[in-house]
């Protein structure tokens, strides 16, 4: 009677060798199957301990992580007259809403109530509730007058006496009274206040390159930075391009110089690390660094 492993006797010593060698690697497969299983269903039991204690914490961290998320999403009083491009974006009001905005600030009228901005823009009633108890009107309308009571307004000069306003709670027809500074000007000034969330130093006048030097020295006479504002800030390691290149004092080169280099190097931890970026505007390192955050 032949026996069940008489056919396995018949082949090579080579041959034997190499069954024996498949039988086992098809048991080893087999084994890393179950083993992978095992861990996927009961993975659990194969949790260390260092993982049970970190997912111990994951609560707090959640809680950490949404009041970091909400404090980014604090809204600072401002003027719905003089809204950027970026902090419309930040405020949720969208392309559409934003160019009706400007098409009504184009025609000369100003936005006086938080019903007016809504009839003009068309935002939903939620977004009006939201954001209209941060609304501040500083400007308002002109009443019309004949040709022989038009209203005008005293220039400020060298030879009239000081009085000290806040740069950031200064209204046009207070920056119209410097003498050199009109509409088109005092607009500008209101406009970049507004797209800062506030001016941090009369130093930053000397930006506005095409304003009469004279004009200049008188404003920083007379108005002041009394209250430290909050400022919009910007995160440098997450900002897209687009964000970073609308921020006053970075251009569309520099913008795309900090992105490649926090691709490539890492986050920025501080300042100095931007300063080491070509073409970074060195001179004006420490206003900068109140607007940005890491």
């Amino acid at each position: 009677m032949k026996k069940p492993y008489d056919f396995f006797l018949r082949f090579t010593k080579q041959q034997q060798k190499g069954v024996v060698a498949l039988l086992l690697l098809i048991l080893v497969v087999q084994l890393g199957y179950y083993i992978c299983v095992s861990v996927l269903f009961t993975g659990d039991k194969f949790t260390s301990q260092e993982e049970r204690e970190w997912l111990s914490h994951q609560t707090e961290i959640d809680r950490l992580q949404l009041q970091k998320s909400q404090k980014r999403d604090t809204i600072f009083p401002f003027n719905p007259n003089y809204i950027s491009d970026y902090k419309a974006y930040v405020l949720g009001i969208n392309l559409k809403q934003l160019n009706k905005l400007n098409e009504y600030r184009q025609s000369g009228a100003f936005i006086n109530s938080a019903q007016e901005f809504q009839n003009v823009t068309g935002v939903h009633d939620t977004v009006l509730a939201k954001l209209s108890p941060y609304f501040r009107f500083s400007v308002k309308p002109i009443s019309k007058q004949s040709d022989n009571e038009q209203h005008v307004i005293p220039a400020i000069t060298h030879k009239d006496e000081i009085v000290i306003i806040d740069i950031n709670k200064a209204t046009s027809e207070e920056l119209i009274k410097i003498h050199g500074i009109g509409d088109y000007y005092s607009k500008l000034i209101i406009e970049r206040r507004e797209q800062l969330g506030g001016y941090v130093s009369m130093e930053q006048m000397d930006d506005f390159s095409q304003i009469p030097q004279q004009a200049i020295i008188l404003l920083k006479e007379h108005f002041q930075v009394k209250e430290v504002p909050q400022t919009l800030k910007i995160n440098v390691n997450s900002a897209s391009l687009n964000q970073l290149s609308r921020f006053p004092y970075f251009d569309k080169d520099l913008a795309r110089a900090i992105i490649t280099h926090r691709s490539m190097l890492g986050k920025f931890v501080k300042i100095e690390d931007l300063l080491k970026i070509n073409g970074f505007p060195v001179q004006k390192e420490k206003i900068i660094a109140l607007y940005l955050e890491f």
